[in-house]
């Protein structure tokens, strides 16, 4: 058996929908499947940690068979249904402030233009800076209650700033309708109260916070499209998934429940 292949009969890591099953440790390393723009990610990834941001994982290599492998940083990662200490006002502030931080380093860094960063959940709009896209908890490495760090960079692509906020906003507020949030977060999250603390823990400017409920409802029917398209080319996770989460009616819902709260989410961001 080669070395690679030893790699990959490490310990199994959970989580995750696109790589489930298929992201290993060995000791200090993680071997996973390479995305697309690894090369371009991976430069990006020594370049944040060059300009300060030491809170996402290292490259290592890059193997012959298609994977990568990043070093492991250590802490707990939240799995749905989400416990209750990840839901907490303390771990919410320190999500924004890192997410801040990524920002600040990300801004200085010239994003590769020749990288065919993938356009499925990425902002529209675009932008001059590397957005993660998806900040949700199983992505997020806390210790003692605090997030440290960012992982699983595949879906990164240019972007605002904003953007990025309202994604991560999706998963971290949540901004789902009650019955769809009772699946996997604990109950009776104030929607409008931790927006408020997701945005000022960032440091979302006066134009952002403003822009930001509209923004979030445009990332919400992305999500949404993703998810279309994964289900059109029949893909198994997420066709069953679909299924089991209530089908298109749930989309429906969350859309329905952020148009009718839409103004008392920008009166909790700027009042």
């Amino acid at each position: 058996m080669t070395a690679e292949g030893e790699m990959a009969e490490g310990e199994a890591l959970v989580g995750g929908m696109a790589n489930a099953g298929a992201v290993f440790r060995h000791g200090a390393v993680v071997e996973r499947p390479a995305p697309r723009t690894a090369r371009a990610l991976h430069a990006h990834l020594v370049a944040l940690a060059e300009h300060g941001f030491d809170a996402a994982p290292r490259p290592v290599r890059l193997t012959a068979d298609g994977r990568e492998q990043l070093t492991f940083i250590p802490g707990d990662v939240a799995l749905p249904p989400y416990p209750r200490w990840v839901m907490t006002e303390s771990a919410l502030r320190s999500v924004g402030s890192l997410l801040r931080r990524l920002h600040d380093a990300g801004a200085a860094i010239a994003v590769d233009a020749g990288a065919e960063w993938p356009r499925s959940l990425s902002d529209p709009e675009g932008g001059t800076m590397l957005c993660h896209n998806d900040v949700c908890p199983d992505n997020v490495v806390f210790r003692d209650g605090r997030a440290v760090a960012l992982i699983d960079f595949d879906l990164a692509a240019p972007g605002r700033a904003v953007w990025d906020v309202a994604m991560t906003a999706r998963y971290w507020v949540p901004m789902l309708d009650p019955a769809t949030a009772a699946a996997h977060y604990p109950a009776g999250p104030d929607a409008p109260t931790r927006l408020r603390i997701l945005a000022d823990s960032y440091g979302l400017s006066v134009q952002e916070r403003a822009e930001l409920p509209d923004v979030i409802e445009e990332a919400t029917a992305s999500c949404r499209a993703f998810v279309a398209d994964r289900v059109a080319t029949g893909d198994p996770v997420y066709t069953r998934a679909l299924s089991e989460r209530g089908g298109w009616q749930r989309w429906d819902r969350i859309q329905e429940w952020l148009t009718a709260h839409h103004d008392v989410f920008t009166a909790a961001l700027t009042d």
